[in-house]
């Protein structure tokens, strides 16, 4: 089966029946090659529905986790978004897909120079890129309209609340380092005004203002 047509089927068996709805984000789902951001050996993979291994002990969320974050977003198209988290560069590929220009931080420079090949060869030209501690955001380019963060925290780090735009939205997945569920928080008057969705599990985020290395 050639790959658009496993990319057809993931957005008609994995995706719409779960309840995802906006357009834009099932044609970005059903137009980005996910198998490029997968490992070749498991490349047979790439449009399972779960998680997968990209090394370093991170992972390629799985594509309904992607779709319903990206959902949340609410994207127009003419967003400036920060991802915190790069990871494989599957869902920054999706991000450029939808907004006008992505900011993504990875704390791993070797997954950072990846995804940036990946997505330099698949041809995007709106990314961003910055290795460092993703809690700390990316001051100097804020404010954003949509942030994401693709790791557990505890709490949303307060730099990324400051560098979330008036009427901007962060989704982000909140809980312990075994659990959490999907936080959809929008500013207005300069608060945020929260909701949870999704029960979900990420790899924790880990920065000044997430997780330590030595936490439980």
């Amino acid at each position: 089966m050639e790959d658009s047509e496993l990319r057809d089927m993931m957005v008609r068996t994995q995706l719409i029946p779960r309840g995802i709805r906006d357009k834009r984000v099932l044609f970005a789902m059903g137009k980005v090659p996910r198998h490029l951001f997968v490992d070749e050996p498991i490349r047979h993979r790439a449009y399972d529905d779960c998680a997968l291994s990209i090394g370093d002990g991170q992972t390629i969320s799985q594509p309904y986790m992607v779709a319903v974050m990206t959902e949340l977003l609410e994207l127009k198209g003419d967003e400036r978004a920060l991802e915190i988290g790069t990871g494989s560069g599957y869902q920054t590929a999706v991000l450029a897909g939808l907004a006008k220009e992505v900011y993504t931080v990875e704390r791993h420079g070797s997954l950072s120079m990846q995804a940036m090949k990946t997505l330099d060869r698949a041809g995007y030209g709106n990314i961003h890129f910055r290795v460092g501690d993703g809690t700390l955001g990316w001051p100097e380019e804020s404010p954003f309209q949509a942030i994401i963060i693709t790791a557990g925290a505890p709490e949303i780090p307060k730099p990324l609340i400051e560098q979330l735009d008036e009427g901007g939205i962060i989704v982000i997945p909140v809980g312990d380092r075994f659990g959490q569920r999907l936080l959809k928080a929008k500013k207005l008057n300069g608060e945020l005004q929260g909701e949870y969705h999704t029960p979900c599990t990420f790899v924790p985020l880990l920065g000044k203002y997430g997780w330590t290395d030595e936490s439980p």
